[in-house]
């Protein structure tokens, strides 16, 4: 199995500490985001990563050849301008096309224990496009999924209409938490170009009748590391135990 860490992002939120550094080298307990979930992968069997990079990305690629990639092979996919999470992946199909076998793709700043294996069975089991690891807890946006957990729309906090691609009967919001296990048949259908959300890909193709699945991670640790706060609250879970990564 393959991986894709995005990480390409201006980390803003991130300011002043990503003013001098790409927010996968932000460090979370004396380790890096990106060392994070690249041990991560790695502890999943997982040696083959592509790693998008565009801010600071000259820092990046320098990090990963200083620690020898961490004993992984890793490819850095540069970015002239940002691709957005859509886009980043498209511009590194080519990383994917020698294997058939589904590829997982991680947010750098998700942190969790979140179980890919159970992930990559659910989604073998479905036939899925594409699966996405939810939770049912407070944000801003939200993906809205079906009784039979396919997604068929999104929710944005101050947009007065949620956005339908399919018509559901009844409609669970949930969020997201940036970790997908994806088949490499969506490269065919991936007809966006430039930049573009990946979410907006998933839900023209489930508009389409594809299915993109949600797998349930309420009894998994998550937590976003987009703002210092988060960081600090991540850095006491650690040093608790009620995180271990």
């Amino acid at each position: 199995m393959r991986a894709m860490v995005l990480a390409a992002g201006l980390g803003t939120r991130l300011r002043p500490l990503t003013g001098t550094k790409p927010k996968a080298l932000v460090e979370v307990g004396r380790r890096t985001m990106l060392e994070i979930t690249l041990s991560r992968l790695r502890e999943f069997g997982i040696r083959d990563v592509v790693v998008n990079a565009h801010h600071f990305a000259d820092h990046l690629a320098g990090y990963l050849r200083a620690n020898s990639s961490f004993g992984m092979n890793i490819e850095v996919s540069r970015e002239d301008a940002l691709l957005d999470t859509g886009g980043g992946l498209k511009k590194a199909a080519h990383f994917f096309a020698a294997s058939n076998e589904p590829f997982l793709l991680h947010n750098v700043d998700a942190i969790s224990n979140v179980d890919f294996g159970q992930m990559l069975e659910l989604h073998r089991q479905h036939n899925a496009l594409a699966t996405l690891a939810v939770q049912d807890r407070p944000s801003s946006r939200y993906l809205l999924f079906d009784e039979r957990s396919e997604l068929c729309g999104r929710r944005i906090k101050g947009k007065k209409a949620d956005e339908i691609a399919r018509p559901p009967a009844n409609l669970t919001p949930l969020a997201f938490c940036g970790i997908h296990i994806i088949s490499p048949a969506i490269f065919d259908r991936m007809t966006e170009d430039g930049v573009f959300s990946i979410i907006s890909t998933y839900l023209r193709l489930a508009g389409e009748g594809a299915k993109v699945i949600a797998f349930p991670a309420d009894e998994y640790y998550w937590r976003d590391l987009g703002t210092a706060e988060n960081i600090q609250h991540a850095e006491q879970d650690l040093r608790s135990g009620v995180l271990r990564c």
